[in-house]
């Protein structure tokens, strides 16, 4: 993945309640709708016990416009009903990047 930098990235690390109730439908909706929105950049996620979600966008605004989203706004509140147990968002201005080998995912 090389974007164009300075980008912006949310790091949204959490820990999740052990019942999915809906989760995984969810979480796959929400990354096809954030994938539609002005500014979005990319995705990547990871969970081993931790969970790591981390969104790339072209500016502040637009991660504040995916925040106020209204389907989001749902999930964000799914997400502390029911979903996660602890969670924790970063927002970073990334300025400068490197990367070493083939990355296996693309």
């Amino acid at each position: 993945m090389e974007l164009q930098k300075p980008y912006y990235a949310v790091i949204f690390t959490n820990t999740r309640t052990p019942e999915d109730n809906g989760y995984e439908a969810m979480a796959q909706q929400m990354e096809k709708l954030a994938r539609q929105q002005p500014g979005f950049l990319d995705f990547e996620s990871a969970r081993s016990g931790l969970g790591i979600a981390i969104s790339y966008w072209k500016t502040k605004e637009a991660i504040s416009n995916w925040k106020e989203n209204v389907d989001h706004l749902v999930a964000q509140e799914c997400g502390r009903k029911e979903w996660y147990s602890w969670y924790k968002v970063r927002i970073c201005l990334v300025e400068r990047e490197y990367d070493f080998g083939t990355n296996p995912n693309l």
